[in-house]
């Protein structure tokens, strides 16, 4: 939308099917995380053009922005989550919280993490509920705005 042109969507069963479409060809360009495409990107099989989160990935440095690159409004955070039935038992919940923040705290995990390009945001329950609501009406928004109708 932020680049003023239309594209069709075509969905993929994940990043692989979708960066072999791209690499042979039979689609244009893909938007993907990074974990997906980036040994093809190292390998030199696919052009990074630019990254929709709002600063560089420490994995791509030399890739820009889609802000940089001139797209207004342009950044898309590309995150994931971990969840659970909204019944499991709180304490069961914190012992997760508290595992993961741990691993995600170990200097391989982080190395790890940030070679495919990501960056750990380790979040409270509380916090992460908020994320995803203000998730959730930032794409409402985006979703009138392109005319995406729900079936």
């Amino acid at each position: 939308m932020s680049a003023g042109f239309n594209a069709t969507r075509v969905p993929f069963k994940g990043g692989v099917e979708a960066v072999t479409e791209v690499m042979t060809g039979r689609v244009d360009f893909a938007c993907m995380g990074i974990p997906s495409a980036i040994g093809e990107i190292n390998e030199g099989k696919l052009l990074a053009l630019a990254v929709y989160s709002a600063k560089r990935s420490s994995a791509l440095p030399d890739v820009p922005t889609t802000i940089e690159a001139g797209y207004p409004v342009s950044d898309y955070n590309y995150w994931f989550g971990m969840f659970v039935p909204a019944k499991t038992d709180r304490a069961i919940v914190e012992r997760l919280r508290k595992e993961t923040q741990q691993a995600m705290a170990e200097p391989a995990v982080i190395d790890k993490l940030k070679s495919q390009g990501m960056e750990p945001l380790v979040l409270s329950p509380a916090e992460f509920d908020e994320l995803i609501k203000k998730e959730v009406a930032a794409n409402i928004v985006l979703a009138k705005a392109v005319g995406i109708k729900v079936n």
